[in-house]
């Protein structure tokens, strides 16, 4: 059996279902055969829950970095100030600077190789916004950090079991959609996504369906002009680098006819575009994936609940499942980087004469 993976966890909004869910979640020992968890948070802060909602007693093991963490155990770094108040369903300055000290910690030590893959618990986007965190979510963060020396943009999946939901456009207010949208991102995030289906899920040869932004796919220019001037330009663009992608089709039809069955990948438009559908879908078996970058990084599909928070009510299933996709992941692309680490050169046979040459002096870009 090979080495455990060990995966990062950092604690989210404290004033949500955050520590419900990983708590529910870890209270079944089985996990620890499939990983070695690192949870950055508080134990205090995680006691104080399990008190008041009287959920089963998991216990930690306390360490200092993830050299420490220990097989078989749900180790824990705390990394927030213990004696912080918990004020469930509030979004307060306190429960933010605690989600982004836990962010923080675990962005550097995966930075560091201490971890292997990083699994977030929800927070509130109004109360982790700072100075020190100046985004609409984990997605850009994660970029703002993994993505510039690496060349890399990250690219935002949603996952329930074969269907996958990518964004064209993420966290960006509904006016400004059509603005942003220009062939050049088209095409980057259809390159990313198809990247991605390949080594991150292991499809070969994915299928992408593209959705317009116009109702009725713009209804040949009457309803606009986008799907023709840029969207449809993108998929040739992308046909020619031998990806396999259709569209644009009608969003209002695409998911209730069904048509997603038919393909590896749904490429919206527009964040309510595709979490709309995707979640009506999924319910609380979705899984947020952030594609394109170095670092793996999955998250419940949800938010931080504060309309039941600290109630019992919270099912753990999205963050367990992310949890199952994140080892998923990591596999596919560990076993995608060997395949692929080297391949063999191609045999040029000269059949001009009887005795066969093999000319092995040129190169093929054999990665396509």
């Amino acid at each position: 059996m090979g080495k455990k993976i060990k995966i990062g966890i950092t604690h989210g909004d404290i004033n949500g279902i955050s520590y419900e869910v990983i708590l529910k979640t870890f209270a079944d020992e089985r996990i620890t055969e499939l990983c070695t968890p690192v949870i950055y948070g508080s134990v205090k802060i995680a006691t104080y829950h399990q008190k008041t909602m009287e959920l089963p007693t998991v216990g930690f093991k306390i360490i200092r970095t993830p050299s420490e963490a220990s097989d078989g155990k749900i180790n824990l770094i705390n990394c927030v100030d213990g004696e912080l108040k918990v004020e469930f369903s509030k979004s307060t300055p306190e429960s933010g600077k605690a989600s982004f000290q836990a962010l923080e910690k675990a962005v550097s030590d995966i930075k560091n190789g201490m971890i292997d893959a990083l699994l977030t618990a929800p927070v509130n986007k109004h109360a982790i916004w700072s100075d020190n965190f100046r985004f609409p979510g984990h997605t850009e963060y994660l970029e703002s950090h993994f993505g510039k020396g690496n060349n890399a943009k990250s690219l935002m999946i949603l996952v329930y079991d074969s269907l996958r939901v990518a964004l064209a456009t993420g966290h960006i207010p509904l006016a400004d959609v059509a603005s942003h949208l220009t062939k050049q991102v088209i095409a980057e995030k259809l390159l990313i996504f198809n990247a991605s289906l390949k080594q991150d899920f292991g499809i070969v040869g994915p299928r992408i369906a593209i959705l317009s932004l116009n109702p009725h796919a713009g209804d040949s220019g009457l309803l606009g002009r986008e799907e023709s001037e840029v969207i449809t330009p993108a998929i040739r663009e992308a046909e020619e680098q031998g990806m396999m992608v259709f569209g644009p089709f009608a969003a209002d039809g695409f998911f209730g006819s069904e048509a997603y069955r038919k393909f590896d990948g749904v490429l919206a438009m527009y964040h309510d575009q595709g979490l709309t559908p995707f979640k009506t879908l999924a319910m609380e078996n979705g899984v947020n994936f952030t594609a394109g970058l170095p670092v793996i990084r999955t998250s419940p599909a949800h938010g931080t609940a504060y309309d039941i928070a600290g109630r019992n009510k919270a099912s753990e299933t999205s963050f367990r499942r992310a949890l199952y996709a994140l080892l998923d992941i990591h596999r596919n692309r560990t076993g995608y980087k060997l395949v692929t680490a080297n391949p063999l050169q191609k045999y040029y046979v000269d059949k001009g004469n009887d005795n066969v040459k093999l000319d092995l002096t040129k190169d093929d870009d054999l990665n396509d």
